[in-house]
């Protein structure tokens, strides 16, 4: 291999074996990411033969992290990100503290400092969002209620992990290191960056990003709109981390959500698909190149304390705390499997960590070993999720009580009115889509029900005087409450190919004359969709909501003059 040509010889090397034995992978019944990270380990530098160029893969991988997390906040409004807050906030900086205070309980049981247990044990907290994304866009449950609260705790994850990157240098003089910076200096600039930052992207982005796309769009050339988004992600990620001090998957997810205003957006996401792809690989093959296989010969049990805590321990902590907060047993599996893992932020702490004289090098191996495992395991637990959870169903009485918590929100009031007992519309989520489709039946007097999984968003349409439930619509009790007997339509209006068709089966056993309208974001869905016998299939997004609004308003004799 040429060593003239870095670049060509490493994106030529990671995806060529990449390709291999992540074909084979798949032959054995594998996820294929666990031969995109074996490829990494055959090319990097501690294993003989061609040593591909380990800064130029960690560059080519940022590339990707920027925009996998620019296409997440295409998908997750800001609306989202505050619907899930009562949970997403609290429940990631607990689990962070619990995480964390495993991981310093068996470094200091290892004769290890203080300081680098403290790094050790937050290194092992905080879990990769490239691959939580990967894991729930292959479930097709990524813009489903669990989706949006497992990708909102990572999300918090993310930004305290953004806030300890900037204390732990002025940190390690008290830790055991060398600096000389004030502690209160770099805590009250961070806040003020991270807070002018969030600020600027929020009052102006959202103003201007949405129109510029509007603009691109208006041209009718696709390479200048697929340009457009890859500036977007890349040069809003590297602006916010040079001016802001925030990372670079941060300030892309944030460019994605005030890019999501824009009706192009579900265009946007599938534009930039190709690249997120391409560039996915190389993350993960550069995350192979960093591990030294001899750690697990030389350190067996250590390497298995790891995994422990990154696979058991973190993962039942945030489990009990999403069932503490009265979500279903549904929600606390998802979350577990999401948190299942580490990755991009563990690997930059860890590297900041040896750099301050805190972490021995024996604990970045021990931490790679860790994330190469977990992330190989991941995808093996989320095809589990289904399966365990019908199984505790049928075993255990508490699992089934946990499914079905006490929830005032789970059943109609004794008060409502007829009109939304029969002959109404059940509509299944309430996002952006399923807001506007409420709308439009509104102000026709079309009578409806919401099924939404979000309770305080239930409560707020209670408030407002909107026939709601709350609960997994998936679940007959829910469709029940929502009377789907009596209903004459029952409208999907969000996107969770895991239970949509569940949920159609079930809805169609209980009324077997209603009719079905579904939307979803991909061709292939819908012909899976339509094998269900659903009435009416809609692709799309913004445009979406109105398509699948008039073809409502048409189905109840209603004339609109235009979406």
């Amino acid at each position: 291999m040429d060593q003239s040509v870095p670049l060509i010889s490493t994106i030529a090397s990671a995806l060529g074996l990449a390709l291999i034995l992540g074909f084979l992978a798949v032959r054995v019944k594998l996820p294929a990411l666990v031969g995109y990270l074996l490829a990494g380990v055959c090319i990097g530098p501690f294993t003989p033969g061609f040593v591909a160029n380990v800064d130029i893969a960690s560059q080519l991988a940022e590339i990707g992290v920027m925009l996998l997390m620019f296409g997440v906040g295409l998908h997750f409004s800001l609306d989202d990100l505050w619907a899930v807050r009562k949970i997403a906030l609290p429940g990631a900086v607990l689990q962070i503290a619990v995480a964390t205070a495993l991981g310093v309980g068996v470094a200091l049981s290892w004769g290890w400092d203080l300081g680098a247990a403290i790094v050790f044990g937050l290194s092992l907290s905080v879990a990769s969002t490239v691959v939580l994304l990967r894991a729930l866009e292959a479930q097709g449950t990524l813009d489903s209620m669990n989706g949006r609260i497992a990708v909102g705790w990572l999300v918090v994850e993310d930004l305290a992990m953004v806030l300890v990157l900037v204390l732990l240098p002025p940190m390690a003089g008290w830790l055991g290191g060398q600096t000389d910076s004030t502690f209160w200096q770099a805590l009250g600039l961070t806040i003020l960056k991270v807070s002018a930052f969030i600020a600027l992207m929020l009052v102006v982005g959202r103003r201007v990003f949405p129109k510029l796309l509007w603009h691109i769009a208006d041209t009718g050339s696709r390479e200048l709109f697929t340009l457009c988004i890859v500036v977007a992600a890349v040069s809003i990620a590297y602006g916010a981390s040079r001016l802001f001090g925030v990372s670079f998957a941060l300030g892309a997810f944030f460019a994605g959500m005030v890019m999501s205003e824009s009706e192009f957006s579900h265009r946007a996401t599938e534009d930039s698909l190709p690249l997120r792809e391409a560039f996915a690989v190389l993350f993960f093959v550069s995350v192979g190149m960093l591990f030294d296989p001899t750690v697990l010969i030389n350190h067996p049990l250590q390497v298995l304390a790891v995994v422990g805590i990154i696979i058991i321990g973190k993962s039942l902590a945030a489990g009990l705390l999403v069932l503490a907060f009265r979500y279903p047993l549904n929600t606390a599996l998802t979350v577990s499997a999401s948190l299942a893992q580490i990755g991009e932020f563990s690997f930059i702490l860890t590297g900041l960590g040896v750099s301050l004289h805190l972490l021995p090098i024996e604990g970045q191996s021990l931490i790679l070993a860790g994330a190469l495992i977990s992330i190989s395991i991941n995808p093996l637990l989320f095809s589990a999720l289904k399966p365990l959870q019908a199984w505790l169903r049928s075993r255990s009485v508490i699992a089934r009580r946990l499914e079905r918590p006490d929830n005032p929100f789970a059943e109609l009031p004794l008060t409502t009115e007829d009109k939304y007992l029969s002959k109404q519309v059940v509509l299944v989520g309430f996002g952006r889509v399923g807001r506007r489709i409420a709308e439009a039946l509104s102000r026709q007097g079309i009578p409806f029900v919401v099924a939404e999984q979000n309770r305080e968003l239930v409560e707020r349409l209670r408030e407002s005087g909107i026939a709601a439930v709350a609960g997994d619509a998936s679940e007959p009790e829910v469709l029940i409450q929502a009377h789907i007997v009596q209903a004459s339509m029952l409208v999907v209006a969000t996107v969770d190919l895991f239970n949509v068709h569940r949920m159609i089966k079930t809805a169609q056993t209980l009324n077997p004359e209603i009719e079905i309208i579904v939307r979803t974001h991909s061709e292939a869905e819908a012909a899976l969709l339509e094998q269900d016998e659903v009435g009416k299939v809609f692709l799309g997004e913004a445009e979406l909501a109105g398509g699948m609004s008039k073809h409502i308003l048409e189905r109840f004799g209603k004339t609109v003059d235009k979406p």
